[in-house]
């Protein structure tokens, strides 16, 4: 089992030199990875059963990982998730490129179509259709990523005639995620990319998508040259060995820590003292990684 560090750009972690601080000791301690959050704007006031305050601070993404990667050595850095339809597609495959490139080849790539209608709303972009914009961006994305003479033509994004330099360091560009248990976002995980990202599952959640996505898997052919699909999934609840064997027999290869892994769902996003941070990272290396 792969064990990835969530939220390491935002709350505590929104200050650089903590993100800094957190991303080296999860390195230290073994951790496969770490994975930032993504909202542009929050709503204010918050919407009925929406678990994050306005004022929660998110450093942006390219940014964080990019500060991250430049201290760090070894750890994968994970994008957990970018709303992909309110990017340029264009602008972001450069972006995202620049800090694979940066890391030595760390990156994984994980997108989802959003859900905050205030956040579509503040960028200018549409929330219908968000579905389609979104395979048409990583379409494009991995043309400019992979292709000799990137080419595309789709119906949000088109080019021709160009080159984008230096490619990612990874031959075919970071492996994508897709993250989101809508129906459609498991169908796009099967038909379209390197793994799945559930977040803030129990066993028996966890267990009901996972079929979904192999029954899925039956009807729905997988592009060439991408292997079986990733899980990845942020697990709530009390952690120990024995979930986590759980976990892996669900077929889950590699779970995604909140900073504090005993939360609750509403309060998965309260901020977490840094002290305390550092103490589950270690608390889970001794009982879990090294165990």
């Amino acid at each position: 089992m792969k064990i990835g560090l969530f939220a390491v750009n935002y709350g505590t972690c929104a200050d650089p030199e903590q993100a800094v601080r957190v991303a080296r000791h999860a390195e230290a301690a073994g951790f496969e990875s770490v994975w930032t959050g993504e909202h542009l704007v929050l709503p204010d006031p918050s919407p009925r059963g929406f678990t994050m305050p306005p004022t929660l601070p998110f450093l942006d993404t390219v940014v964080a990982l990019t500060l991250i990667a430049a201290n760090t050595r070894t750890i994968k850095l994970g994008t957990g998730v970018i709303v992909l339809p309110l990017r340029n597609p264009v602008v972001l495959a450069k972006e995202l490129a620049s800090v694979d490139v940066v890391s030595g080849g760390r990156l994984i790539a994980g997108f989802a179509a959003g859900y905050v209608r205030e956040e579509f709303a503040a960028t200018g972009v549409p929330m219908a259709g968000r579905g389609d914009r979104m395979e048409d961006y990583i379409r494009a994305m991995r043309a400019l990523w992979s292709m000799t003479s990137p080419e595309y033509q789709g119906p949000f994004v088109s080019f021709g005639g160009i080159d984008a330099h230096p490619r990612p360091r990874q031959r075919r560009g970071p492996s994508i995620v897709v993250g989101g248990d809508a129906p459609a976002a498991l169908r796009r995980a099967v038909t379209m990319a390197d793994g799945w990202y559930g977040f803030g599952l129990d066993l028996a959640e966890t267990r009901r998508y996972i079929e979904e996505l192999r029954r899925l898997g039956k009807d729905h052919e997988r592009p060439a040259g991408i292997g079986p699909l990733e899980i990845s999934v942020t697990p709530m609840g009390p952690l120990d060995q024995g979930t986590v064997g759980q976990y892996e027999e669900l077929g889950v290869d590699r779970l995604i820590l909140l900073p504090q892994p005993d939360a609750d769902r509403a309060h998965r996003h309260a901020p977490v003292p840094v002290d305390r941070i550092m103490d589950n990272i270690d608390h889970v290396a001794d009982r879990i990684i090294n165990a």
